[in-house]
């Protein structure tokens, strides 16, 4: 019943058309390399500001499910991946483009990316309610217990350094800190700066890190795509079928189960598709070739992973990826807060946004098999053109922000900061996470203190937060354990040689 009103309102007009909009820009930016869902909703999260909530959330939703489709295009025709998990498609999809059927890998990948997004937002849709309803029972000490977790997690997963991935994630802590104290009213870290004292705008953190920061690296590596494959024959032929619909049956059940867990990115579910599908194909030598099971399972897992990734968010609070840290930052900007109680303060808007999915699916679907060759053509558009415009956006939201010069100047150091993160291979993902999370840490624990009178061992008195305590200690034990593995297997290489 909530399903169907939520369609009520998202098939009203306004929000039809942002949530076109949203797709559209979702497509060309997973199309051009090297820009990224997480940059342009950093970009176009400040225009926002004078949106419907509803409205707002449906326009960001859609470009960050709509950017896993975009990046299809460029890897099948030109091998050029338009966002990190498209990487994979290139493995495949390429070759089947040089063999003349640059369609068919198109064709699969658009089956498969609707059928895994579609049953991913079905899990969301049944899922996230009675998720909620179980999360409602948590007081601040399981709170604080799970956002350890979900950064603990997000350390260990994202970077190829664990000291890197731990330095990221305390200097977002110490970004978090700047500012009023929301519990004592104590003002921190404000460098006697009156625009300090209400914190580091969120936005203009974003759009330094990584549309200022893209711009810059951009700068340094040109990339140049050679003319697009022709596109013709959108289907595979009657004996691929079968092994096709398997793939993506397989990448759907992947994607999804990937999609739950914090810290995770569309990248790994693609990676573990291919890999399975090559480790029980008959023949796997076809695999690099033009096998279409390496384009079908792959392509359908990062779309599964892209509804069930909201799950977490919704019911938890919990941001799983930096793109949906922006979508949290988005829904806290328009007085939304995510967790349990969003289902019941804000269900009008919590179902519209499930029933702009569904609709955003159907309109990719659509823009994707027909104009495929016109995307492909887009992706060639220079760079000398498209980086003024990203800087122009990036000043333009970092003024309309607060209306202050002082804001662009902060982008501008953000901007300087990312691109140096960046070059010395620091993961930028902690940072974004803990700072979006590090007020509802600083919150829960201070809470869970005067809670605890002050004893720290309470957390393990309560069995949730107990158990989620111990669960973050081994992950960030596996982490480190892992992390002097490699250094071993790096340095005994090397004595090797």
């Amino acid at each position: 019943m909530q399903l169907l009103q939520g369609f009520e309102t998202a098939l009203t007009w306004w929000n039809l058309l942002y949530c076109l909009i949203g797709v559209t820009i979702g497509m060309l930016v997973g199309v051009l390399p090297g820009l990224g869902p997480t940059t342009a909703t950093a970009l176009l999260l400040p225009i926002t500001y004078s949106m419907e909530p509803v409205t707002a959330i449906i326009m960001l939703a859609g470009i960050y499910y709509g950017s896993l489709y975009g990046g299809t295009i460029t890897s099948v025709l030109i091998n050029t991946p338009g966002e990190a998990a498209s990487v994979i498609t290139c493995f495949d999809g390429y070759p089947l483009a040089k063999q003349g059927r640059a369609g068919t890998a198109l064709g699969v990948a658009a089956i498969g990316s609707f059928i895994g997004g579609t049953v991913s937002i079905i899990g969301l849709a049944f899922i996230a309610p009675p998720l909620a309803k179980l999360a409602l029972g948590f007081g601040p000490p399981e709170f604080f217990a799970l956002i350890v977790v979900g950064m603990l997690m997000v350390i260990g997963l994202m970077g190829k350094s664990l000291i890197r991935g731990l330095i990221s994630a305390l200097l977002g802590l110490i970004l978090a800190l700047v500012g009023m104290d929301t519990i004592s009213g104590a003002v921190r870290f404000n460098l006697g700066q009156d625009f300090l004292m209400n914190g580091l705008d969120f936005v203009t953190i974003t759009m330094g890190l990584f549309g200022l920061a893209e711009v810059l690296i951009g700068l340094e590596e040109r990339m140049n795509a050679g003319k697009p494959a022709k596109v013709k024959g959108l289907l595979p032929r009657r004996d691929e079928w079968k092994p096709t619909l398997k793939a993506i049956g397989r990448g759907t059940g992947l994607g999804f189960l990937i999609g739950l867990i914090p810290g995770s990115n569309s990248v790994i579910p693609a990676i573990l598709s291919y890999s399975w599908e090559k480790k029980i194909a008959k023949d796997p030598s076809r695999f690099g070739k033009g096998a279409i099971e390496g384009v079908a399972g792959p392509e359908t897992a990062n779309n599964a992973y892209s509804g069930s990734a909201l799950i977490p968010l919704f019911t938890l609070g919990i941001p799983s990826s930096p793109t949906i840290a922006i979508l949290f930052g988005a829904f806290i900007m328009h007085g939304l807060t995510p967790g349990p109680t969003l289902f019941q303060t804000n269900p009008n808007i919590v179902w519209a946004i499930i029933a702009s999915m569904f609709i955003g699916n159907l309109i990719l679907v659509i823009m994707n098999l027909p104009m495929a060759g016109m995307w492909g053509k887009i992706a060639m558009i220079p760079t000398k053109l498209l980086y003024p415009i990203i800087l122009i956006f990036s000043v333009i939201g970092a003024y309309s922000v607060n209306n202050n010069l002082w804001d662009i100047w902060i982008m501008f150091i953000f901007g300087i900061m990312g691109y140096l993160m960046k070059k010395l291979d620091f993961p930028i993902a902690p940072l974004v996470l803990t700072f979006v999370l590090g007020e509802l840490l600083e919150t829960s624990l201070l809470q869970s203190l005067i809670y605890f009178n002050g004893n720290v061992f309470g957390f393990f008195q309560r069995p949730i937060s107990g158990t989620l305590l111990v669960i973050s200690l081994l992950v960030l034990i596996i982490s480190i354990f892992t992390s002097l593995k490699k250094k071993r297997g790096i340095l005994a290489s090397d004595v090797e040689m």
